[in-house]
This record gives C-alpha cells, sequence and structure tokens, in this order.
C-alpha cells in the first residue's frame, strides 16, 4: 500500500517550560541568571517554576489543547516529563509502524532528544551533552528489536557528534 499518512500528536510537542514560556534564551538569562537557565534547559529532572494557569501561553488557554483531558496538561516539564510523553507515544503508536516501513517523524528539539535517548541508549549525563542541530535531518536504519544499524545526518556539513558510536 503506497498510501502515505500523516498524524499530528500532542504527544511529540515542545517541552513545556512552565514560567519560562514566552520568553527567548536572553530574556530567561536577564530575568534568572545564565547558569540557573541552562540548568532548566539541559537538567534531566529539574523543572522551571510552573506557569500561571491564567497566562495566555498556558496550553489550557489555547484552542489547539481543548480536546485534551485537562490531567494530560502539565504547568512545567523536565527533560523527564518530556521523555516519558514523547516514548509512552513511540511505544504506543510508532513502533510498530517501524516494521511497516519508513517513518519520518518531525518534532521538537526536546522530543526529538528524548527520542534519541531512547533509541541511542543514553543515560542522563549523555543526554545533556546531546546536540540537534535544527532542521538537518537524522536518518536511522532501525531493525526489527529497534537496534540502531546505520545513523547519519544528511548535511554531513552540518552534522553534530551524536555521542552513540
Amino acid at each position: 500500500n503506497d498510501e502515505k499518512k500523516f498524524f499530528k500528536a500532542w504527544q511529540l510537542n515542545e517541552r513545556h517550560y512552565g514560567a519560562l514560556t514566552g520568553l527567548n534564551k536572553i530574556e530567561m538569562s536577564k530575568k534568572l541568571g545564565e547558569e540557573k537557565v541552562l540548568k532548566f534547559r539541559r537538567s534531566w529532572d529539574i523543572r522551571p517554576d510552573p506557569l500561571n494557569k491564567e497566562s495566555p501561553f498556558h496550553p489550557l488557554n489555547i484552542v489547539t489543547y481543548n480536546d485534551l483531558p485537562r490531567e494530560d496538561i502539565p504547568d512545567s516539564e523536565s527533560l523527564k516529563d518530556t521523555f516519558y510523553r514523547v516514548i509512552n507515544f513511540f511505544e504506543s503508536e510508532i513502533k510498530n509502524k517501524i516494521n511497516s516501513g519508513n517513518v519520518l517523524i518531525s518534532a521538537h528539539g526536546n522530543s526529538i532528544r528524548a527520542l534519541c535517548k531512547y533509541l541511542f541508549k543514553l543515560n542522563e549525563i549523555q543526554i545533556t551533552k546531546l546536540e540537534i542541530p535544527t532542521g538537518n535531518p537524522l536518518l536511522l536504519s532501525i531493525d526489527k528489536n529497534l537496534e540502531i544499524l546505520e545513523c547519519k545526518y544528511l548535511d554531513q556539513e552540518r552534522a553534530k557528534d551524536l555521542l552513540i558510536f
């Protein structure tokens, strides 16, 4: 069957940065200091302060999320939280499709980071060091046991060290 199917999944959305939502890196650094921002951005299990539920940036106040169960919508997430959200979706919706053919996953940086942690079997220290270049597809050849047979960035000039092989 050559039919192409596309699915949108909120579970592959970017990490919820809580009270830091809506701020760019410079604004975050001014507000909290560079060290604390780096800790929030790259630590495994530290969440930023929760986003006020009245904020227009809170998913509770964004129409796109109206159909989601309220208990699934966080006020803030750590990379660990994002990891479990992404991997639960991967296990339930993507994993079985891999053996049926090619699968293209397009997601945000921390969602891709979470998926890389899982597929490359990275620990909590390794994942904080993984650099993922924006807009440079990563091609993985995976066997039925999810073992990586081959891994390469399509644009080798912008490739980053994958820390895996």
